[in-house]
């Protein structure tokens, strides 16, 4: 086999792991991993964000921040309060539907990574890196809206894949 085939092998099988894990995900919890996030940043933040942190710390615009935490609202998951400090800002609070939901989503296959990432010598990181930036670049997808979420399709998408 040649290394060309080899390496579009390699991406497929990333892309074929992304998917099965999105399935996966919209089976066990009925959600797709972008909105997992939200729940787990804000879980993190003591159960309150605000979508500009949301919106920073995911790396995506505000109005994807709010097509998320719509779809979170509708289930349950979160809800939305005015702030007693400011009244203009609203935070997202996390309820108990979507703690359990994050207690029993399987595990992030970002989480899976990042952990296989960090154990890796420095010199090895930056090389990974530096080629899936060239890949990146090859596909021409280098300027794309790219959350640290390993999900097919759009960020903001509300619907759960079947």
């Amino acid at each position: 086999m040649d290394r060309t085939d080899q390496s579009l092998i390699a991406l497929r099988r990333i892309l074929r792991s992304t998917e099965l894990y999105t399935r996966d995900l919209a089976s066990a919890a009925g959600l797709t991993p972008a909105q997992l996030r939200v729940l787990q940043i804000v879980s993190g933040k003591g159960g309150t964000a605000t979508p500009k942190e949301l919106s920073k710390q995911m790396g995506v615009s505000q109005a994807t921040v709010t097509a998320l935490v719509d779809k979170l609202v509708a289930r349950g998951h979160v809800a939305r309060e005015r702030s007693d400090v400011d009244r203009r800002q609203t935070n997202v609070n996390i309820t108990a539907r979507g703690r359990a939901a994050v207690a029993e989503a399987p595990d992030a296959l970002q989480q899976r990574y990042v952990k296989a990432f960090e154990a890796l010598e420095g010199w090895e990181q930056m090389m990974l890196v530096a080629a899936l930036e060239r890949v990146a670049g090859m596909l021409d997808a280098r300027d794309l809206d790219a959350a640290p979420v390993l999900a097919i399709g759009d960020i903001g998408s509300s619907s759960v894949p079947h």
